[in-house]
């Protein structure tokens, strides 16, 4: 199942799309949460596909790096969720922090994706 968000992070960083929608599974929700300038948690949401789009989107010349700093993972049966605190780094600066939380199902013994939130923030960082 770690192998599943390992591939996840790698294709994201070489922008394989194909690879990124073969890992997912069903009509897939991403959400991030976050806090806006008034202190206010705000939620945002997009579909697999814009995600899809927006990561394609981004010019190769820039350099962007998600790091994943450990892994909680929990399994019943077919169901996973991964808990993963990360660092974003953009073209070497960091960006923000957060924590990715994966829900994933397993199908023919492979683990898809379906459901990904995740936290960002610019402070209280590791």
């Amino acid at each position: 199942m770690k192998t599943t968000i390992v591939n996840f992070f790698e294709a994201f960083h070489k922008q394989d799309t194909t690879a990124l929608k073969a890992m997912a599974k069903g009509d897939i929700k991403l959400q991030s949460i976050s806090v806006n300038k008034e202190g206010q948690s705000v939620l945002s949401e997009s579909e697999y596909g814009q995600f899809l789009k927006s990561i394609a989107s981004i010019p190769k010349e820039n350099n962007f790096e998600e790091k994943l700093l450990d892994f909680n993972i929990q399994v019943d049966g077919n169901m996973a969720n991964a808990w993963t605190p990360y660092e974003f780094w953009y073209n070497g600066n960091f960006s923000h922090c957060g924590v990715n939380s994966f829900q994933l199902m397993k199908e023919d013994d492979k683990w898809k994706i379906i459901y990904l939130v995740d936290t960002r923030r610019r402070e209280g960082c590791q």
